[in-house]
């Protein structure tokens, strides 16, 4: 009952994850603990450009994902079986904790699907509060609200990877659905967590017009302020089109900032939808270069030092 892919497992079988097994008539997880990735990382590689800009957060990642996507970027730990060494929540804290002095606020669930690794980042989440460490969710947003609904008060931000508008393309291309992963981002919002949206336009499958304002009235009826990252796609896994235009990408930003206050372009090394500009009067309230970050004219309380239109960005 963990995702919406309700598989049924006969007696040694394992889900669409690859990392949940039937093994009697008792359901076990097969990664728990177990960890392929641990890094350092700016937050802004999330992406999340709105929760403590320049900081550090420290990243880990295990193996398996619920979905199957033909594009998928890190497809050597999240569809094949990577070699993993076992990490306990509480060393995981202390690797965590010992970042602290180099600028880490916390720890960063990515890499393959956190959602399939839910008791541990449960665990880990739980504890991590305990040492003033944040809790942030890189995720595919594949969840049932049942158990989302247990981890929510243990996550200070999300960073939702969606996919496309259309259910067509999640089962095309994802082996999915796309309601269950709109109800993820609704109940996020509803619970206070800071979100981010990224969204990967791929050529010929989920970059249209239509596509885009499909994206925007969904995003703007949640929030306007919630900043969606559009990404640009290159040939990975078993998806072999040609990279998308920048064309295309400075495109879908003039459609999608008609009514979002916050649009970021990645992958494409553009000064456009790069910095954070203040919606109301234009000023640049942080430039970025690279995933270097440095606050110009937003104030450490938050608002902007131009016009004082208050700023939704997560800051001390």
């Amino acid at each position: 009952m963990l995702c919406p892919q309700n598989c049924h497992l006969k007696p040694g079988g394992v889900g669409v994850c690859r990392v949940r097994q039937r093994i009697g008539d008792k359901l076990y997880t097969l990664n728990y603990a177990r960890v392929s990735s641990l890094g350092l990382d700016p937050i802004e590689k999330k992406p999340l450009y709105h929760f403590y800009p320049g900081s550090l957060i420290f990243s880990a990642g295990t193996i398996g994902c619920n979905l199957a996507c033909g594009f998928c970027q890190n497809w050597r730990i999240s569809q094949e079986d990577a070699p993993t060494r076992s990490v306990t929540s509480k060393e995981l804290i202390k690797k965590a904790e010992a970042e602290k002095t180099a600028g880490n606020i916390g720890i960063a669930y990515t890499y393959s699907e956190p959602g399939m690794w839910f008791e541990y980042l449960l665990d880990t989440a739980r504890l991590a509060r305990e040492f003033g460490l944040k809790n942030v969710m890189v995720t595919n947003g594949y969840l049932r609200q049942e158990p989302l609904a247990e981890l929510l008060p243990c996550l200070d931000a999300v960073n939702m990877d969606l996919k496309g508008m259309s259910d067509g393309f999640y089962k095309r291309a994802c082996q999915g659905r796309l309601e269950p992963v709109l109800r993820f981002a609704e109940a996020v919002v509803k619970a206070g967590v800071h979100l981010e949206i990224t969204n990967l336009l791929i050529p010929g499958w989920n970059d249209g017009d239509d596509d885009l304002r499909l994206l925007t009235d969904w995003v703007a009826g949640l929030n306007p302020d919630i900043p969606l990252h559009l990404s640009r796609y290159f040939p990975q896994y078993k998806f072999t089109a040609p990279e998308t235009p920048a064309a295309t990408m400075i495109k879908a930003y003039g459609i999608t900032r008609e009514r979002l206050n916050y649009v970021y372009l990645g992958n494409i090394g553009a000064e456009i939808g790069r910095d954070t500009i203040c919606a109301s009067c234009g000023a640049v309230l942080i430039a970025r270069q690279g995933f270097q970050a440095r606050l110009v004219d937003l104030a450490k309380n938050g608002l902007c030092r131009k016009c004082g239109q208050s700023v939704p960005v997560v800051m001390d």
